[in-house]
């Protein structure tokens, strides 16, 4: 099993997510690797860790989830693998519910989150992010 981290979804990941019917709650499970030293898109100049940044971005965040009906349900950081085995652990897991896609979609594209995802995209190495239905 191939495992590769990356901080922005492929073509086809997209297409797939906006593919129609989809219209009942996801839950998004993100697993996290943050960067040693936070580096801004921008270019600024920071002292912040990854970690320190993406703290900024999950503490904005939570008012981007409530504006589509969303929430953060679960964040805790990763201790120890129990079973299995991979290369590099993850940092942290964090788990968001939304009432469907189109509600995720509509967060990602509001240009206030758009500002706030600058601090993810500083402070993580990369992520898994795994969408999940109640079945």
């Amino acid at each position: 099993m191939k495992v590769e981290n990356k901080v922005m979804p492929s073509e086809e990941q997209m297409a797939e997510f906006l593919e129609p019917g989809n219209d009942e709650p996801i839950y998004m499970v993100n697993l996290l690797k943050f960067k040693e030293k936070a580096e801004y898109p921008d270019k600024r100049t920071t002292d912040l860790t990854g970690k320190e940044a993406y703290a900024i971005y999950a503490e904005e965040v939570q008012g981007h989830l409530a504006k589509v009906g969303g929430k953060s349900i679960f964040g805790a950081e990763v201790e120890r693998l129990m079973l299995g085995e991979v290369e590099e652990l993850w940092d942290m897991v964090a788990i968001a519910t939304y009432p469907n896609r189109k509600a995720m979609l509509d967060m990602i594209s509001d240009p206030d989150y758009i500002k706030s995802a600058q601090h993810r995209v500083a402070g993580l190495a990369g992520q898994l992010n795994i969408e999940t239905k109640i079945k």
